[in-house]
């Protein structure tokens, strides 16, 4: 199998990490106050350095998802209304020549000549994209403000900041409305609410807002509070929902039976994180109608044609998206991307390189649910497990400035401070809104059930 050589930007600058900025990775967060704290029997013990590889694991395979997925991004998306894309993909066409999409008139994707994998090596950078820039900027905000529940304002100020004021913006639909709400003088929830938002339907929402799972470790139930206003920020009902099922997945992810295969343990989260989901709701439906088909056995394709049959063609379950005319016939919408993304995470069965091929290949915006999956499953495995999935060393480097602007070091950040950022939340959240404890001498957290 071949890979594609991925480089956004040579780098012609030596990269190295000043005396300060390596004083800011010692393991206390400067700005909490840790408290003794007196562990339970009940309590969930986790292990921070262990968790800290982890989240490296979860951003590494984010971007390697994210951008693999770009290739593939909109190439498929049914034979309904004005656009029509042929036949879906199959398993046949990995490693094939790249489609184009329906927007890039004609022409293929420029990140691989043929669908494959898309690896940044260790001497470049990985990019950021809307898969990960947004979330980027939560953890940002949430150590700046230092707290572990973000208000409107402090949302519509990241979103001003650190947003690109040009055209090209790498924002679209709900995220894109969101934006010109705020412009308006609008403060999230109001920006993602029907009444402003006519776009709230779309997955903007479960694209940016997957890490707060990881920000509450097996405390889905904080995870989702959280996540509640960002969510809100662009999405309501449905799409609120969907969002609210990946969040609870990467809080469940820390809690999981590691002695049995990754594919049990996933099909165990996805099947507590579903019965949030409202009975009788169509992202509900769409979970149970995937399900049944995976264990009928048939192939991916034949699901996905499925899914694409009922939710798009016949508009079942409450899913009436093509009777409304939209745009690509709702390629963007939350459910039929959600649909779509539980055929590659069933079929997938915890193999993360399968789980992103079938994800790549499924259709639709097909670089959402692969880098929702990669990086659930990246975490999972963590930094080391991915580069042992692959065979192979990656960049450690992250470039958030290819998306958005505003952030120190030229927009240049590393997963292992990125990690870090991300334990110092979590050292909060533990301590303030969990009424958990912190051991720096073993270097855990106690997390009280709930």
């Amino acid at each position: 199998m071949t890979s594609t050589r991925f480089l956004l930007s040579p780098l012609i600058f030596c990269f190295c990490i000043s005396l300060s900025q390596a004083q800011q990775l010692a393991d206390k967060n400067p700005n909490l106050n840790y408290q003794v704290y007196s562990p339970k029997a009940t309590d969930l013990k986790i292990d921070r350095a262990a968790y800290a590889e982890k989240l490296q694991g979860f951003w590494l395979a984010t971007c390697i998802a994210n951008w693999t997925g770009l290739v593939t991004e909109m190439d498929k998306i049914g034979n309904l209304g004005e656009i029509k894309t042929g036949p879906f993909y199959t398993r046949a066409d990995w490693g094939q020549p790249d489609q184009a999409s329906i927007w890039a008139a004609g022409i293929p994707s420029n990140l691989s000549p043929t669908i494959d994998f898309v690896f940044a090596d260790e001497d470049t950078l990985w990019g950021s994209d809307d898969d990960t820039d947004i979330e980027y900027i939560y953890q940002e905000l949430l150590l700046k403000n230092q707290t572990s529940f973000l208000t409107g304002e402090q949302i519509r100020e990241g979103w001003m900041k650190h947003i690109k004021a040009e055209e090209e913006n790498y924002l679209w639909v709900s995220n894109q409305k969101a934006l010109d709400l705020m412009k308006s003088g609008l403060v999230p929830p109001a920006t993602g609410d029907p009444q402003h938002n006519p776009e709230y339907e779309m997955i903007d929402a479960q694209l940016t807002t997957e890490i707060f799972g990881l920000y509450a470790p097996g405390r889905p139930d904080m995870a989702v509070k959280m996540a509640t206003l960002p969510i809100q920020t662009t999405a309501r009902e449905e799409s609120e929902w969907i969002s609210a099922f990946y969040v609870r997945l990467f809080s469940l992810a820390s809690t999981t039976d590691t002695s049995l295969p990754i594919k049990q343990q996933l099909f165990q989260m996805s099947e507590q994180a579903a019965l949030e989901l409202p009975t009788t709701s169509y992202p509900s439906a769409m979970y149970r109608y995937v399900k049944d088909l995976y264990a009928s056995g048939i192939p991916w394709e034949q699901a996905r044609d499925s899914v694409y049959q009922r939710y798009q063609v016949e508009q079942l379950d409450g899913y009436d998206i093509s009777s409304r005319n939209m745009y690509c016939n709702g390629c963007f919408a939350a459910g039929i991307n959600f649909a779509s993304s539980l055929v590659s995470l069933f079929y997938g069965e915890g193999d993360l390189k399968e789980t992103i091929k079938i994800g790549a290949l499924a259709g639709w915006d097909s670089d959402n649910p692969t880098a929702t999956w990669g990086g659930l499953i990246g975490f999972m495995l963590g930094k080391e497990g991915v580069e042992k999935a692959f065979g192979r060393k990656f960049s450690n480097k992250f470039h958030i400035h290819r998306t958005r602007v505003g952030f120190p070091n030229e927009g240049i950040d590393t997963f292992d401070a990125m990690a870090q950022k991300g334990l110092w939340i979590i050292d909060r959240v533990v301590q303030e809104e969990l009424k958990g404890g912190i051991d720096l001498r073993s270097n855990s957290w106690y997390i009280p059930k709930k």
